[in-house]
């Protein structure tokens, strides 16, 4: 039992929801709810109906959601990762980004999974895609978790080949990554549950274990089609590159499955023999002696719609960590930046909350904390809101605060232990970087649906050369849901369901963390 009165204050308090400004932002935020629903929903049907019933009734294989409640431990929870990908590209929408991925249990063991969706652009592979592929094994590298891979695509999109195939970052990363991958000792695995083509053909042979479906796996470099206008020679998916090939004559695939849930069952059995099984993954095994004293769905009305105001970030940290106790370190000095110290579902963890810019002496501050995290190995937890970049009074103040950035950001990019950033504001300028944003590399890094994105806010551009089209432009491409399309987070997630997404977010960056 811990006992919580070792950290002394209390933060946060009770709520008056009946004054007009609680009413108006729980109305604002719960339309901002429902567009996120809508969204995610809509990244769910993945190619829509008519898609999902060709390749379910047609093609006799299963939807790629219900192949992941197969694969995934019943009950258990699964953190999807960027389901918003895909929307509004300039090449079209492509739901989910083509590909499912997430962390969740298998067998009681902790796995990053990734699952091609075909019923999206059969398949293919979008620049997109890759992003997001590349994300899920940066998280399953920096966290050191098992990578499963369920296979079905028909390798690149070809009149995008050059966003896919010429640069480091691009195609041949994915299968660097799977070498990396297991000289780090972290287990790879791919079942090949449709079309394996061209280069999606190097998923399963660069994986440590590879199941293959009979009649419905075929892994080739180019299909019967290709072969006939190449030779003449006509030849059906299974002689070319079917299950029976693969696991009896090239054994490039080592498990033979009669059909999908044979392939996601012996999955489940490879999984088993990896590791140790997971505890605290799961919500209900945690004791409710964590909860906070404060009822978390109350930020919809503490959050303001319009990051032009202040945020009540006490009151947030009180309805995030454990019976709302926070442990403040250099309370009075650098005040625009809130650090300290608290429990998160009975860890101890660094958290780190900004209203503003950072001033000189509060990223001095940030700096000298995220120090001791590091030395005493806390896991650290950002919550950025930079607000407007601000103006100052001379270029002394302006170097002055520069080169305490510049300190702070050192110690963020050289920590070593687990950092999780949530940006509930602004994520705007270098308050941005030095608040742990995506450059530098945090575990996990999610946006509130009210956050903004960029190097400069709108109201520091030059009007007088943005017409109200580009301004609208603008503000579209600073929003959450621009970010989250392209892959610059790892998703969306609301005020009321952050404490569960940090708890997990955190369990699954600290599972191996030994390791290491």
């Amino acid at each position: 039992m811990r006992n919580f009165r070792r950290l002394s204050i209390v933060v946060g308090s009770r709520v008056n929801d009946s004054t007009p400004t609680y009413r108006a932002n729980v109305r604002e935020n719960a339309t901002t709810a429902e567009q996120l629903e809508r969204a995610t929903a809509a990244s769910r049907v993945g190619g829509g109906p008519k898609a999902i019933e060709r390749h379910t009734r047609q093609s006799g294989k299963l939807f790629v959601r219900d192949r992941l409640r197969l694969l995934l431990d019943p009950t258990s929870p699964f953190l999807e990762l960027s389901p918003l990908a895909g929307i509004d590209l300039p090449y079209g929408n492509v739901p989910s980004g083509g590909v499912v991925a997430g962390i969740g249990k298998i067998s009681g063991r902790l796995c990053v999974v990734m699952a091609n969706d075909a019923t999206v652009k059969g398949g293919s592979v979008f620049p997109i895609t890759l992003k997001k592929q590349l994300r899920a094994q940066d998280i399953a590298m920096r966290n050191r978790l098992p990578l499963v891979t369920l296979v079905d695509s028909g390798g690149a999109f070809l009149p995008l080949q050059a966003e896919i195939f010429p640069d480091r970052e691009h195609g041949g990363r994915v299968f660097y990554n799977q070498a990396i991958m297991s000289s780090m000792r972290i287990p790879v695995i791919a079942v090949v549950c449709g079309s394996c083509t061209a280069g999606a053909a190097y998923i399963p042979t660069m994986s440590q274990e590879a199941i293959m479906v009979k009649g419905l796996g075929s892994l080739y470099l180019g299909g019967p089609p290709l072969v006939k206008a190449a030779t003449g020679e006509d030849i059906s998916v299974e002689e070319l590159g079917g299950a029976d090939l693969h696991c009896r004559v090239s054994g490039c695939t080592d498990h033979y499955a009669e059909n999908e849930e044979d392939a996601l069952e012996t999955t489940k059995n490879i999984i088993s023999t990896i590791g140790h099984e997971v505890t605290g993954w799961d919500e209900e095994e945690i004791d409710s002696e964590y909860s906070p004293l404060w009822d978390p769905t109350e930020m919809r009305g503490l959050v303001p719609p319009s990051n032009d105001h202040r945020f009540p970030m006490l009151d947030i940290i009180g309805r995030l960590v454990d019976k709302s106790r926070f442990q403040p370190f250099k309370e009075k000095f650098g005040r625009e930046l809130i650090a300290g110290s608290a429990w998160l579902y009975g860890r101890t963890v660094g958290l780190l909350a900004n209203d503003g810019p950072l001033t000189e002496q509060a990223a001095y501050k940030g700096a000298h904390f995220i120090q001791i995290c590091e030395n005493k190995k806390l896991p650290m937890i950002f919550l950025q809101n930079t607000g407007h970049e601000e103006k100052f009074s001379d270029a002394a103040e302006a170097a002055r605060t520069i080169a305490a950035r510049s300190h702070m950001m050192r110690r963020v990019a050289t920590a070593t232990v687990p950092k999780i950033t949530i940006v509930i504001g602004d994520g705007i300028g270098s308050a941005n970087f030095a608040m742990c944003g995506q450059t530098a590399r945090p575990n996990f890094l999610y946006l509130w649906p009210n956050a903004r994105i960029g190097l400069c806010d709108l109201q520091s551009q030059n009007t007088d050369v943005i017409s109200d089209k580009d301004d609208a432009r603008r503000g579209a491409a600073f929003s959450a849901f621009h970010s989250s399309s392209r892959v610059y987070d790892d998703g969306v997630i609301l005020p009321e369901t952050t404490r569960k997404i940090l708890h997990l977010s955190l369990t699954a960056a600290l599972q191996n963390q030994s390791h290491c």
